[in-house]
This record gives structure tokens, C-alpha cells and sequence, in this order.
């Protein structure tokens, strides 16, 4: 059994939400993206990341069912690694048809939860968290220019939260052809839960701090949602605010179909 929580929240400060949720329960898929970009074309650059990606991967995964092909850790992540790179080129040609798009982008983390496994893929500093046995673990390491400082030795982790240049991405889909997806799964357990966000919550939280919520709210992943974006704005809502909770516990409808979902983004862009 997996239960899902989600929710998102435009912070105190900007003046509309350029972060995307979605998730899929049949296919237990979870992906969260943060946009970046002018003319409000961040939120349509993370609003077709995580549509394109949500129904790739749905594509593909309905084909590998039906050609009971192997359904390994490798196999899965080969899939997801397709499915960023059709984000990706989605998102650069709705930029080369709608010049007030361009130079639009988004970051991305994204889980494909399948038996026993999670499946996580990641572009830039959106996070994916994991909460086992009462202790906090962060699964991602941001692609950002503090991160690479923070490995090099010349910012302290303990410093970084209040660095000023903590919102430089080295990597974003849209920004070229070629992109470089991390990628990588983990052993998953009963009672576990995911923590996906934007960096509107881990800027605004501390690993303490998050830790502390999720201790006294996991009983309820709808409270844990709401508490964990409350202290965020508490602490200042200084960005938008995204959260995808997903709890491991120990005749499904009809997926939307591939092309007219993204084909309704496309037009979209166009008229």
C-alpha cells in the first residue's frame, strides 16, 4: 500500500506559484518541479515537466506491462531518464514557438515507487527526503553552485542555509538539448515515508526542524502536508512552498491518455 499527501503553496512573498505537483496513484508516481523564468513562464515550464513526465512514464510503463518485459531497477530507471528527457524537449520547443518563453526552466524530482524499490530522478535543488525508524535522510544532493562549494570544502554545511547564492542551479530542464538526469533507488520499507520538495521548504527549514514535524505528524500525512508549509511561511514564505508525501504501508480506472494530455499543453502554448 502507498498513501499519498500533496500540496503547494505560493509563500508570503512571490506573487504566484511557479512550482508543479503531480501524482499518479495507479502507477505510484510522484514528481515535483520549481520554475524559473519571466512572463509567468516559470510555472508553464514546471507545469509541462511534470505533465509530460507523469504521462511518459505512464506510457512506458503500460507498454513494459503489456510486453511483460523485465521490470528491474535498471529497466525502470532507463525509463524514467526517457521520460525527463521528453520534459525536457517539450518544454524547449514550447520555448522556440512562444518567444516570450524563452529561456524559461524548471528543476525536477520526480519517484517511481515499485515493490519493495523507489525509483528517484532529480535536476537541480528540489529535494527528495526520507523518513525511517524515527531519523531524516535527504536522497538528493542539490546540482547547485553551493553544493559544489559545499563539496570543495569552502562553505560549511551549517553556513549554507544563509549563503547568498543558495538558489544557483547548475543544471534545469529547458535549458539545453543535453542533460545530464541523476538517478539513482533505494530499498524501500513498510512505515517509510518520501518527502519530495522545492527549495520554498528546505531554504525555509532546517533537516531539525523538518524532522521534528514529521515525528509529530506521521500518523497523518494530510496534518504533516499542512504543518510542514505553515512552518516554511512561519519561517518567512520567502518562495513558493511544494510538498509530495508518499507512506509506505504493508480494479484501477483507466490512465489519461499519453497524446492528448500533452497535446493539450502544446496547444495551449500555441493559441
Amino acid at each position: 500500500m502507498l498513501q499519498f499527501a500533496v500540496k503547494t503553496h505560493t509563500g508570503l512573498v512571490r506573487a504566484h506559484n511557479e512550482d508543479a505537483v503531480e501524482v499518479n496513484a495507479d502507477y505510484k508516481i510522484a514528481v515535483l518541479a520549481d520554475g524559473m523564468g519571466g512572463y509567468n513562464a516559470g510555472e508553464v515550464a514546471s507545469g509541462i515537466a511534470t505533465s509530460v513526465f507523469t504521462a511518459t512514464l505512464e506510457l512506458h510503463l503500460q507498454q513494459l506491462k503489456k510486453k511483460r518485459g523485465p521490470q528491474g531497477s535498471k529497466s525502470l530507471q532507463r525509463l524514467m531518464v526517457d521520460a525527463v528527457i521528453q520534459a525536457n524537449t517539450y518544454i524547449l520547443e514550447a520555448a522556440r514557438v512562444q518567444p516570450q518563453f524563452s529561456g524559461m526552466g524548471t528543476t525536477l524530482v520526480a519517484a517511481l515507487f515499485h515493490h519493495d524499490r523507489v525509483v528517484l530522478a532529480h535536476i537541480g535543488d528540489s529535494r527528495a527526503y526520507r523518513f525511517r525508524q524515527g531519523g531524516l535522510l535527504q536522497l538528493t544532493r542539490d546540482h547547485s553552485q553551493l553544493q559544489e562549494q559545499i563539496d570543495a570544502g569552502l562553505v560549511s554545511p551549517e553556513w549554507a542555509r544563509f549563503a547568498p547564492n543558495k538558489n544557483l542551479i547548475t543544471r534545469a530542464l529547458g535549458v539545453t538539448t543535453q542533460i545530464d538526469v541523476e538517478i539513482n533507488d533505494y530499498p524501500s520499507e513498510n512505515g517509510d515515508i518520501y518527502l519530495l520538495c522545492s527549495d520554498g521548504l528546505s531554504d525555509m527549514l532546517s533537516s531539525e526542524q523538518m524532522l521534528g514535524i514529521l515525528k509529530n505528524n506521521a500518523a497523518d500525512l494530510d496534518r504533516l502536508s499542512d504543518s510542514l508549509i505553515e512552518a516554511a511561511n512561519n519561517n518567512g514564505g520567502r518562495d513558493n512552498i511544494s510538498v509530495i508525501l508518499a507512506k509506505i504501508e504493508s480494479g484501477k480506472p483507466a490512465p489519461a491518455g499519453f497524446w492528448d494530455r500533452c497535446g493539450t499543453w502544446m496547444r495551449s502554448l500555441l493559441h
